[in-house]
């Protein structure tokens, strides 16, 4: 597996997916989503360095509760969530800036936590983020890991006893059956005495959560709309952004916010690199995300049933969001 070093300090980034794999996989799924009946998007393509800052604007607009619910559970009760892990290393999937994560890892620090494992796909966001934490933390040793968490748990860290953590509600971005498979995949690379922490929006009032994915302000509406600046820099294509409408909806039988994105006109759009057009009419909406919500008694049957039992469920005083420790 490729290693790079960074030249302005000794933090080592293990790299599992090689230079072409992120252009290689954006164009497979933008050929197949936009080919698709209907057509859809996934939503790891809002994120360039753009889309990084409107994600993060995002968490600081009033609608947005998620990242002030579980920021407050893990102020409230990370000394309790690392005293029943005792966890000797701390995997993060989907770590990103590893902000919330100065929590957990002041905790269990305290409790003899030697090692952390940020994994991510965007090598920049992992080196400066494990720059920052080697900093603070001087005791720990910091391994980041650009790995595809979805494909990739089997060459993660397994030194026992582990705590893998998966925060920030993004469990909600796979289907039932992706869930399924994910589970039981990081089941798979568990050993007796490690433990999973989930993050996890719980079902609520409707117009609460429509209101998330549809602030006032329009943030969210240009973080949904970024995907196509993403396609139009990386594969030469010409869609027009702001011809599309943001749509936030919540489906109460599949359980789940759905954002899309509606042609205001008919329009063709061409993706040269992959040389490709392809027609929208008017009124056509392209799913970009889902976002499932969860009530605790299902979030259980679904660890359960991964062979996970689940150890003690933290929910903030609103019952808005939960973090779940379960064990192998």
């Amino acid at each position: 597996m490729p290693v790079s070093r960074s030249p302005v300090s000794s933090v080592r980034l293990v790299d599992h997916l090689g230079e072409d794999h992120l252009r290689r996989a954006l164009e497979h799924d933008v050929r197949t989503g936009l080919t698709a009946t209907p057509k859809h998007l996934p939503p790891k393509w809002f994120y360039d360095a753009r889309g990084s800052d409107l994600f993060s604007r995002i968490t600081r607009l009033p609608e947005y509760y998620p990242t002030r619910r579980e920021t407050a559970i893990l102020r409230e009760h990370a000394g309790d969530i690392a005293a029943r892990a005792a966890a000797g290393t701390l995997v993060e999937l989907g770590s990103g800036t590893s902000e919330k994560t100065t929590l957990l890892l002041d905790a269990l620090t305290a409790k003899g936590l030697a090692a952390y494992t940020p994994v991510d796909v965007d090598a920049t966001t992992l080196l400066s983020a494990a720059r920052r934490l080697g900093i603070r933390y001087p005791g720990l040793t910091v391994q980041p890991v650009r790995a595809d968490f979805e494909h990739q748990l089997a060459g993660l860290p397994r030194s026992t006893p582990r705590m893998t953590a998966f925060l920030g509600g993004t469990i909600g971005n796979l289907d039932p059956a992706a869930r399924r498979a994910f589970l039981g995949a990081l089941r798979a690379t568990m050993s007796r005495g490690d433990t999973f922490l989930l993050g996890a929006d719980l079902v609520k009032d409707t117009g609460r959560l429509v209101a998330a994915y549809d602030d006032a302000a329009g943030v969210t509406a240009e973080f949904n709309r970024n995907v196509l600046h993403v396609i139009n820099h990386e594969l030469d294509a010409d869609f027009v952004p702001d011809d599309f409408a943001h749509v936030a909806r919540y489906d109460e039988t599949a359980g789940w916010i759905e954002m899309r994105l509606r042609a205001t006109r008919p329009m063709r759009v061409r993706v040269r690199a992959l040389g490709l057009e392809v027609s929208f009419a008017d009124g056509e909406q392209m799913r970009t995300e889902i976002s499932a919500k969860f009530r605790l008694p299902g979030l259980r049957a679904e660890l359960t049933a991964a062979g996970l039992a689940v150890d003690h469920i933290y929910t903030d005083p609103a019952g808005d969001f939960a973090l779940v420790l379960a064990r192998a």
